[in-house]
């Protein structure tokens, strides 16, 4: 019998064995030791697995990163020091200086950095296109270097939600691959493999740690993509590394390894961003309650919007999950139990009027945080995404009114209250 998902957020990755610990333990140790220098010069060649050195691999996190492969249904899996990382990673262990890569206009503001900015100094380019493009303006962006396609299943904060088939099939369709990244959806309402996309990416910090915890970031591959099909566009990935004596990754590890290997064995061993035992652990506790706190999320999510609709204070309200959203139709396919906890909305008045409902809220928080146990609010414009211009705000769908207000676990009267006295 295949366990559920939520008997998978409680169980999955770690089984303990007569007499060993019931709890997943935190093997807090920068290195390992081995009784010979042979045996150790095996995992350095990848012949064999094991540790050698937290920088790339340690127990804690390996069991903590199989379970959320386990939840997503992928092949191979790895964790990162924040979601950050694991957007750039995930990029990077396909593409070089050259390469250009197709991506949402609407994604998280950092990432929109990161790309826009920080990787084409790297010499990776990046097209943005809505994701409400038509079919024939998704795939005139593809180009003969073009090495991936990126999207949000749940755009932050603008709320978008991705046509996951219909950027898998154009990305099919040139040979790449289609990384989603599913912070917001987590694999509680959505799994990104099961419509088409071959990586999916998280900022674990958010929903699946559950509680501001710890910083964190998570891989998946699903294994399904044949790098080999596109050997010319993909050499990292299939021709000789000689940092690792000529290993060629899909002949050493297949489809189902490869892409994660060579993320693990390179990029991490050269770059960092590894996640603590300490915060893998403290992830995995939160992953064991993730399947009850997204429907609670959720349910706080749409009494919120509900109510905000009939705010005269209000100017407009994004929930994907609210019928009057352009995105329900969209959403009742790919995330039929539910979207997120997240509400973005305008308050009437503008930037300025935003800015003055938040600082009289008195249960949600204004922080640089979302998808929490306790409930808080941003105003992106002018925090995550001031960086960007007004043009590229509107690209993003990050009008300079919006609100992204996030609900946590706290009794539903209770927010709705605090969110209407906050605006009288």
């Amino acid at each position: 019998m295949k366990p559920s998902i939520g008997t998978e957020c409680v169980q999955g990755g770690y089984t303990p064995g007569n007499g060993e610990p019931r709890q997943l333990p935190i093997i807090q140790s920068t290195t390992f030791r081995y009784a010979t220098g042979e045996a150790m010069g095996k995992l350095f060649d990848l012949e064999e697995s094991g540790y050698f050195y937290s920088r790339l691999q340690n127990p804690t996190c390996d069991t903590v990163a199989a379970k959320i492969c386990r939840l997503e249904g992928g092949s191979a899996a790895m964790l990162t020091g924040s979601g950050q990382a694991a957007s750039f990673y995930a990029v990077f262990n396909l593409a070089s200086c050259g390469d250009h890569i197709v991506s949402s206009s609407s994604i998280y503001g950092g990432t929109y950095n990161l790309f826009a900015v920080t990787m084409k100094r790297m010499g990776i380019e990046f097209t943005f296109l809505s994701p409400d493009c038509t079919e024939e303006e998704l795939n005139a962006a593809f180009r003969p270097n073009t090495k991936a396609v990126f999207g949000e299943t749940i755009a932050n904060p603008a709320l978008t939600v991705l046509d996951i088939e219909k950027f898998a099939a154009a990305a099919h369709a040139h040979g790449v691959p289609l990384i989603v990244d599913n912070t917001f959806a987590t694999p509680v309402n959505c799994r990104p493999f099961e419509w088409g996309a071959d990586i999916v990416t998280h900022s674990t910090t958010k929903y699946m740690d559950g509680h501001g915890a710890a910083v964190g970031g998570c891989i998946v591959d699903s294994g399904r993509f044949d790098w080999t099909a596109h050997a010319d566009r993909f050499p990292g990935l299939c021709t000789p590394d000689e940092s690792y004596h000529g290993v060629v990754y899909t002949e050493r590890f297949g489809l189902g390894g490869a892409y994660i290997t060579k993320a693990t064995a390179q990029l991490m061993r050269d770059l960092g961003s590894v996640q603590s035992p300490q915060s893998a652990f403290l992830l995995n506790l939160g992953l064991e309650s993730l399947h009850v706190r997204m429907k609670r999320h959720c349910e706080n999510g749409m009494a919120v919007a509900g109510y905000l609709q009939s705010d005269e204070h209000i100017a407009w309200v994004n929930y994907p999950s609210l019928p009057s959203s352009p995105y329900y139709p969209i959403a009742r396919k790919y995330l039929p139990n539910g979207s997120c906890g997240v509400v973005s909305f305008g308050v009437k008045g503008g930037r300025e009027a935003a800015q003055r409902f938040m600082s009289r809220l008195k249960l949600a928080a204004i922080e640089t945080h979302v998808a929490d146990a306790r409930s808080c609010c941003l105003h992106p414009a002018g925090t995550t995404h001031r960086q960007m211009s007004d043009a590229e705000l509107a690209a993003a769908g990050v009008p300079g009114d919006l609100v992204r207000f996030s609900c946590g676990l706290e009794d539903t009267d209770d927010l709705i209250a605090d969110i209407r006295q906050a605006l009288r």
